[in-house]
This record gives C-alpha cells, sequence and structure tokens, in this order.
C-alpha cells in the first residue's frame, strides 16, 4: 500500500553526499523515483552507488539494479572510494540485481516488451534485504534497441509505481548526448520521474568542471543553478554549495600584528582578527616576505598559523625564511606553523578548495595564508574561479579567523590583475606593492589601499627589504602616477596645489 504523504508537506530523505542536503533544503523526498541524467563521466553511477553506501551508513539498506557493468566490476571500481560492497552484501544490507548483457550473448526482443520479470527480482531483492534505497543504473540501456517511446514511458511508469508500492526511495541514471541538451536520451524520463538531478562534466578553455543542478523536485523547493562538485579519495561526491554562504560570521576588534611594526603602524594598530587581507603586488616586489612576517607575528605570539603554498616548494619557502631570520623548521616542530606545499596543476580547483577547508578544520589554525592566487587562477575557467574566491572567503570568515592571500600584479609597476577584480570586494583589508622608477633606478613602495572599519596611513611610502625583513620608510614626494604605473615628478608648490584641492573637495 502507497503511503499518503502530508498535503502541504514533503517529507525528505536526508542522502548523506556531502554538500547535497544543503542545496535540496533537506535531501531527495522520500519513497520518490529520482533520476540523476548526464553525459558520459559525469559521476552518475558513483551518484547511484553513494546514495547507497550513505543509506547503510544511516542504516538503511540498499538495492542496487545494474544494467550496464557486471557486479563484480562494480565491487573493484568503487573501492578506492573506502565503500566495501562484498561486506554489506555478506551482512545482508546491500543486495544486486544483475541486469547486465552476457558479452557472447545478442539480445533479441521478440513480442511486446516489458519490465514484468525484472520488477519481481527487483521486488525479491528489496524484501530480502528490507531495502529502503534502490538504485537502477542505467535504466536507459535496456530501451536503446526499442526505439519506441511510448513503450519506454508506459514501461517506466509501471517500474516507478511499483517502486513507489514497496515504500523505498529510488534514483534511476540516465544517459544524455550533450551537456545543455535533451535531459534524457528519450525524451520522456524526466517527465516520468518525480524529481530531476543533472551532471556535468563541462570542457571549458580546457579545463574539465564537474557541476550538479537540481532541475525539478516535484512539490517542494530546493536551490536554483549549477553547484561544482569533485570526487575525493574515501568520501565520494563532495558538492561546494556555494549559494548556501551566508553572510552571519561575526566580527571582532581585537587586532593582531601583520608580523611587521611598521605596516601595524600603517595599519591603524594591525589587522582585525577575522579579517581578510589581499596582498598585491608584481613579481619579486615583496608578496611572499609579507606573507612570512604574517606567519612569523602569529607563530611569535603562540598563535597556529596555516599555510598554503601554489608557487614554491616548502624548501624554498624555508631558505627564505631563514634568510629573514625566521624559521618555519623551528615553528612547524612546536606546532604553530603548518606549511601545505602543492603545484596548482595536481588537482582541480574544486579539489583544491576541498583540501584547504580539510586542513583548516584538522589544524584550527587562527591564521591562514594562501600564496598565491595568481596561481591557482591559471588552472580555472572565470566562472569557477570567482566561485572559489566566494567560497574559501566566506569558510575562513565563517571559521573566524584572519586570511591572508596574495596576488600578482600583470606588470612590473601597476595595473590591477583579474584576481584583484574578482576578490577586492570580499576583502577588509588590501595592501598594494609596487615597483617605482626614480633617477634611473627601480625602488619599491607600498600603500593601504583598504582597510574596512579603521582609519590607515593614506601615503604610498618606500620600503626597503634586507635580511631582517621589510623596512617602512619616509612617503614618495613629488611623484603622482605611482599606482597607475605611470609615475611622473612634479614640483612641491605642485605637489601641495594638488594636495589642497583634494583635501578641499
Amino acid at each position: 500500500m502507497i503511503e499518503k504523504e502530508n498535503s502541504t508537506t514533503v517529507t525528505k530523505l536526508n542522502v548523506g553526499i556531502e554538500g547535497f542536503d544543503i542545496i535540496t533544503y533537506g535531501g531527495i523526498p522520500k519513497n520518490r523515483s529520482t533520476l540523476v541524467t548526464g553525459t558520459s563521466g559525469s559521476a552518475k553511477t558513483i551518484f547511484s552507488i553513494q546514495f547507497l553506501a550513505e543509506g547503510i551508513e544511516q542504516g538503511e539498506n540498499g538495492v542496487f539494479v545494474t544494467f550496464e557493468e557486471r557486479p563484480e566490476d562494480i565491487r573493484k571500481n568503487i573501492n578506492s572510494l573506502g565503500w566495501d560492497i562484498a561486506k554489506w552484501e555478506k551482512e545482508g544490507r546491500w543486495a544486486f540485481v544483475d541486469a547486465s548483457p552476457m558479452v557472447d550473448q545478442e539480445t533479441v526482443i521478440s513480442g511486446d516488451f516489458d519490465l514484468g520479470g525484472l520488477l519481481s527480482r527487483i521486488e525479491h531483492a528489496v524484501t530480502k534485504v528490507d531495502a529502503q534505497r534502490v538504485s537502477i543504473d542505467a535504466l536507459g540501456a535496456i530501451f536503446t534497441a526499442l526505439g519506441n517511446s511510448t513503450i519506454v514511458r508506459g514501461e517506466m511508469l509501471r517500474a516507478i509505481f511499483t517502486l513507489r508500492k514497496l515504500n523505498v526511495t529510488t534514483i534511476i541514471t540516465a544517459e544524455r548526448e550533450t551537456e545543455y541538451g535533451p535531459i534524457a536520451r528519450f525524451g520522456v524520463e524526466e517527465f516520468v520521474t518525480d524529481n530531476v538531478i543533472v551532471l556535468r562534466n563541462v570542457l571549458e578553455d580546457e579545463k574539465r568542471r564537474r557541476t550538479i543542478e537540481v532541475l525539478k523536485f516535484r512539490g517542494t523547493t530546493h536551490q536554483k543553478g549549477e553547484f561544482p562538485f569533485s570526487i575525493v579519495p574515501e568520501r565520494g561526491i563532495v558538492i561546494i554549495p556555494l549559494s548556501a554562504l551566508e553572510l552571519k560570521q561575526s566580527s571582532s576588534n581585537v587586532r593582531i600584528s601583520s608580523g611587521n611594526e611598521e605596516i601595524d603602524r600603517m595599519c591603524g594598530g594591525g589587522f582585525y582578527r577575522d579579517s581578510i587581507i589581499l596582498i598585491s603586488g608584481a613579481t619579486g616586489t615583496g608578496k611572499t616576505l609579507t606573507t612570512t612576517e604574517f606567519m612569523s607575528g602569529g607563530a611569535k605570539n603562540g598563535e597556529k598559523c596555516l599555510l598554503f603554498a601554489f608557487e614554491e616548494s616548502r624548501e624554498q619557502l624555508v631558505r627564505n625564511a631563514i634568510g629573514w631570520g625566521m624559521d618555519y623548521d623551528k615553528w612547524e616542530k612546536e606546532g604553530k606553523i603548518k606549511v601545505v606545499c602543492k603545484y596548482p596543476e595536481v588537482a582541480s580547483l574544486e579539489d583544491h578548495l576541498i583540501n584547504i577547508k580539510d586542513a583548516i578544520e584538522e589544524f584550527k589554525p587562527t591564521r591562514v595564508a594562501i600564496d598565491s592566487l595568481s596561481a591557482l587562477e591559471r588552472i580555472s575557467t572565470p566562472k569557477g574561479f570567482r566561485e572559489f574566491i566566494i567560497s574559501v572567503t566566506s569558510f575562513i570568515k565563517h571559521e573566524e579567523i584572519a586570511g591572508l592571500f596574495t596576488s600578482t600584479s600583470p606588470t612590473l609597476t601597476g595595473g590591477a590583475s583579474i584576481t584583484e577584480t574578482h576578490i577586492s570586494t570580499l576583502t577588509d583589508s588590501i595592501i598594494l606593492l609596487r615597483y617605482v622608477e626614480m633617477y634611473g633606478e627601480m625602488r619599491r613602495g607600498i600603500t593601504i589601499l583598504k582597510m574596512r572599519g579603521s582609519m590607515h596611513d593614506k601615503e604610498i611610502r618606500e620600503f626597503t627589504i634586507d635580511g631582517k625583513g621589510m623596512h617602512v620608510g619616509k612617503p614618495f614626494t613629488n611623484i603622482i602616477g605611482i599606482l597607475s604605473g605611470n609615475p611622473q615628478h612634479i614640483s612641491t608648490n605642485e605637489e601641495d596645489r594638488l594636495k589642497n584641492m583634494f583635501s578641499d573637495g
């Protein structure tokens, strides 16, 4: 007998896939059918298997119906994700219904086609293990030879009715030919099922990016749009629910040191404890030094600091720090600093984001630095990078820790990078490091472009670097156009006139 749902609410089943229950406001509608569609390589099979695996972890047994892969192949392929299907089978918590084709057997359809025999096998398996979840991967394979959408629709309706009568929640996967074309191959699957989820594996600018979209949830609400996801060993699919981020983090008036007393004075007493700081400058202007001093300031104060380096190896960072009188090795042994070095190309941007979050949750730092965002930008699409920036800054703010990011300017003497465009509105402070050409030599300049919630030094000051770090000196005088990359010398009278004009305005 079919259970009747409340007339005003739809009961949802907590799926267990990380991030999925956030974008669906609680999970998949219970005791209903959900179509999961996508092109080859979009992770449909993994989704359907993880749906059962997460259910078993919650005490809900499952049945997996396979039309393409043999059960023994599925057991082997899925081991890397940490799911021991063979063990669950022995415990009576998982059952296979093998409808995959025999290699040496040709499929011949004679007379009227129906799924009666298969549905009887599914019903027997559900009863045998007392299943609450069923995954069918992929039902469309058996319909391919028919070429008759009327028969497909009728048999799918029959299957869905039978499964609903068994009071199970069902995932049905289906192939589609293009990422943004028809939802499924026969054009009827999405209308027959109660819910539709679309998985994509889009190639853009020679980079692959997986996303998930809830297209239809009959009778209930969900987050709209596409959400990036990745497949992580031992965890399976991990979805990054960007639109679910909320601006609920608290703000603190507590100041922390940048690690450089002169920069602290320029910032009005240091950075706020839960702020995001962007250090922007051309290569060689001192971004890594500023990051090292930021780590040093925390370590000397007994704080835990976490550094993600995407451009230099650990050996290079340690050597550079020693050259400035700072000992990363000593601080690491004392548990004050953790350095994570990875080249951006070894993983997708989504994987890097997940790894960053995991490292923060494990190490529990009070300071985090990423050097540099520009290195990560080159492995992503503009949309993917923008979503990464939003997610990582929101996560760090939510954890109420200080975050310092660096970005590389495209020219030596000025100009804004794409990175700055993406992150400038999300940061609390922006510090610009610039080369300044004066009298036939290159000097360095620093200015606080933005310091949210605090007074700060608005002048462009010269700084030098030696074996003890960065030393900030006097403001540049009689020069304009430094930040634009076009410095020009002016007279003292002209400088005074300009200052008076802007102060009056």
